[in-house]
């Protein structure tokens, strides 16, 4: 069978499965197979695939059609430019979180020290650590599957060891602890960023079967009303944010409102809201004011 002929199997496949972009999905898994890129169905989509290529194939195309992610097929997720592994511990890095990662960059300024919370893959913190300057960072999270897939990423991504003690002759230092929120964090940091649990409990079970069934629900449910942990993380920042620091969260396109009241009742200043590329509420973020004391 040649490399094309598998590919239009496989898109036919997917299609009559109801796959949501059959196409491409049904080329980025024969290129991974096959270790090609997307030039090849142009050039050479006459090549003749091997038996083996074949079979690896199409036992892919059978976990996507019972809709396992294709990121969880293939391990990899690219997100802010960066290739990073993901599997079933980890929440597959969103474009939409890609507003976050920018938003906290105009902010970021060398040498900063950043926790981000509830870092799953790494995807936040090894972003900002890798686009900036002499910066370091703390990850934590209470999964310690999630923190193995960030170990992962930040070896392949950043420069240096993965080390606890801040080294500025230009190595990005990360340090990733198994923490129940802030639980085993201490020192204090200039920003804490956070895209924590923020599907309320009654809509996870009406998410598309890829995020649903195959996503951690420990990393999607933020509880009845989805605010839980945007409570848990404004009430308690205030004793490791320094003066001055900025607290970023993502949120839900229905949550910006009762997350700026939350952060502004406890007494951050200039709250703001960012939105998505879709116009719809993505980012919000605000200054530890002077004199806040813990509630």
């Amino acid at each position: 069978m040649t490399y094309r002929e598998l590919y239009e199997k496989g898109k036919s496949a997917l299609a009559t499965a109801g796959i949501d972009e059959a196409e491409l999905d049904a080329r980025l898994l024969l290129e991974f197979v096959c270790g090609t890129d997307r030039n090849t169905l142009l050039v050479h989509g006459d090549r003749d695939v091997t038996p083996q290529e074949e079979a690896d194939y199409i036992m892919l195309l059978h976990k996507r059609e019972s809709r396992y992610p294709l990121q969880q097929l293939t391990g990899v997720q690219n997100f802010m430019g960066l290739d990073f592994c993901v599997n079933e511990h980890v929440l597959i890095p969103r474009q939409d979180t890609e507003i976050l990662v920018e938003e906290v960059l105009q902010n970021l300024h060398d040498g900063m020290h950043i926790l981000d919370m509830c870092t799953g893959s790494g995807c936040i913190l090894i972003s900002l650590l890798h686009y900036s300057n002499n910066c370091t960072g703390v990850g934590a999270d209470i999964s310690a599957e999630a923190l193995e897939v960030a170990k992962q990423n930040a070896a392949r991504l950043l420069e240096g060891e993965i080390r606890s003690i801040p080294d500025m002759d230009g190595v990005h230092e990360i340090e990733l602890i198994k923490s129940d929120l802030f639980e085993n964090i201490s020192g204090q940091f200039d920003i804490i960023v956070s895209n924590p649990p923020y599907i309320q409990t009654s809509v996870i079970d009406t998410l598309m079967p890829e995020v649903r069934d195959h996503e951690p629900r420990l990393a999607l449910d933020g509880s009845e009303d989805g605010l839980l942990f945007y409570r848990k993380i404004v009430q308690e920042s205030v004793i490791y944010l320094k003066q001055g620091g900025m607290l970023f969260f993502e949120i839900g396109y229905d949550q910006g409102e009762a997350v700026s009241q939350l952060m502004e009742q406890s007494g951050f200043l200039e709250v703001r809201v960012i939105k998505d590329y879709g116009g719809l509420d993505r980012v919000v973020y605000g200054t530890r004011g002077f004199g806040m004391t813990v509630s």
